[in-house]
Formats: structure tokens, sequence, C-alpha cells
């Protein structure tokens, strides 16, 4: 009887937050399902043709955009996200060891993750102008001639760099939070055996900060990776609607699998169209799925707890 009252309770506590999740995150999940397998939705009209399970999906990958959104959406992914793991990580353990002002370099190092991504965005545009952009003055100290990175007519090349940059100082601010919290919950006695020893500092970060940091660095693996998958707002950030630098062709767009998302959206009005945007997001749901999965695969004969 205790048993049961017991339950009733942490029911009652679960409660408000199944009643939001059920809101906000199962029923727009399962709803996209359901557009996604309608055929000629009209939005307007709230009617549809029938029923096609795969149509749709096949619209999409066969949409001119769609490997164009893989390419670009795999470069972000497995390029900014390995990076900005280990700068993270380094800059963390720099903090660490720093304890006078500390508290002064965590607040600037956290500034970036406070601030409107959108903002930002346009102040990067700014850094990689090609005219007055600081990054191009930095370059001319050293007798580099400037870059066009994103102004009129700049390469895909050029630009998908800057952004590059963009989404690697962009999510440094979180993953060194999230470091930092673990490097200071390590014992200080492994540290302590270590100077004993007299053991260089390369071989205590190897042996003992990352081993006993691996549950943060799987977390925070994980979440940039699903992060990574979703980066659609850094783009329009730097380069606006167009998901591409000015004056250039739509093959060097960066428009990602989100941007489809939203470049379906926007044409609502369209018949299909809001089958093919849930299509998308599915695809992107399955792809983030099957990945996270064996990341943790990974963790568990990695990760040391």
């Amino acid at each position: 009887m205790l048993e049961k009252k017991s339950n009733i309770k942490a029911w009652f506590y679960l409660l408000p937050a199944m009643a939001l999740l059920s809101v906000f995150t199962f029923y727009p999940l399962f709803n996209a399902f359901y557009l996604a397998i309608l055929r000629d939705f009209s939005f307007l009209n709230r009617t549809a043709s029938g029923f096609t399970l795969f149509g749709n999906f096949i619209e999409v990958i066969k949409d001119r955009n769609f490997a164009i959104a893989m390419k670009n959406t795999s470069i972000i992914v497995f390029v900014s996200v390995p990076i900005s793991v280990l700068v993270a990580l380094f800059i963390s353990v720099g903090l660490n060891s720093i304890k006078k002002l500390q508290g002064i370099f965590q607040t600037i190092f956290f500034l970036p993750y406070v601030t409107n991504a959108i903002a930002i965005g346009m102040a990067f545009a700014f850094i990689f102008h090609s005219d007055y952009g600081l990054f191009n003055t930095f370059l001319g100290w050293f007798g580099i001639d400037p870059v066009n990175w994103i102004g009129m007519g700049a390469s895909w090349s050029t630009a998908m760099f800057a952004l590059l940059i963009f989404t690697v100082w962009g999510g440094l601010a979180f993953k060194i939070m999230v470091f930092l919290s673990g490097l200071q919950s390590i014992d200080k006695q492994y540290y302590d055996a270590a100077r004993v020893d007299a053991t260089p500092r390369s071989r205590v970060f190897r042996r003992i900060t990352v081993p006993l940091l691996s549950p943060m660095i799987a977390y925070i693996t994980i979440t940039s990776f699903i992060g990574a998958f979703k980066a659609y707002r850094t783009i329009i950030g730097m380069f606006g609607p167009t998901l591409r630098p000015p004056g250039t062709l739509s093959k060097d767009s960066l428009i990602t699998i989100v941007g489809l998302v939203y470049q379906s959206l926007r044409n609502a009005d369209t018949i299909g169209e809001i089958s093919r945007a849930a299509s998308a997001s599915i695809i992107l749901f399955a792809i983030t799925l099957i990945f996270t999965l064996i990341q943790m695969w990974v963790s568990k004969k990695r990760v040391h707890y």
C-alpha cells in the first residue's frame, strides 16, 4: 500500500513535466511523422490527396540542394566539433592552473554563450570583411595579401573557412565551463602523487586528466555533434537569408539540412512543402540518432567512470 502511494506521488510530481513534454516535444514529433506521409498536403486548406510512405522523403533527397546541405552539414560537424572540443579542453586546463583572475577569464570565455548568435554572426561578418576586416589586418602583419572571405563573389572554400572559425569559437564557451567543473572535481591527490614522482606534464595530462575527465569529454562530444547537425543560426548571422556570399551561385550555398527545412517552411503556401519540411527534419533526426548511438556505444568502451 505504501509503495502504491509512493508511485502515485511520483507520477503527480512528474505530471507538470510530462504535460510540457507532451505539448512541446512528443506532439510535434508525432505530427512531423504524420505530415511526412501525407501526399500533396495543403497547409492553407488542411487537405491532402492521400498517403505516401516514402514519396516525400524521395523528393527531399532528389532536391538539388540536398547534396549541398549534406556536404555542408558534414563538414561543419566533423571539422568544427573535434577542433572545438580539443581547443576547449586545452583552454580549460590552462584556466584551471591559473589562480589569480580565474573568475574574470571564465566570465570572458562564457560571454559568447549568453550572447545572441545572430549578433555575433554579424560581428564576425565585420571581422572577415575583405577591405577593413580585422582578420585581413592580422594577416597583413605577416605580409599576406587580403583575402575575400565572405564578400561579393567570395568562393565557397573561403566562406566555409570563415564559418568554421565562427562555429568553433561560438561553441567554446559551454565546453570550457563543463570541462572546468570536471577538472575542479578531480581529486588533487592524483596530481600530488605525479608531482612527487616528477611526472612530465604531458604524461599527467594523458594519464590522469583525460581518463578522469572522459565522462565530461563524452558528454560534450555527443551534445556538440547533436548541436552541429542543427547548424543554421550561425550561417544566417554571417550570410543572411541567402546562406551564401553575395554575388555567388547557388552551388556555393552554405545551406544545411536545417536550412532545407526552413526553406520549405518559407514556401508553406505551396502544396507539399510542409510535408517536405517534415521529411527533411525526420532525415536529420535519423542521422543524428544514428551518430548519437554510435558515440554512446564507443563511450562505453572508452569512458572511465
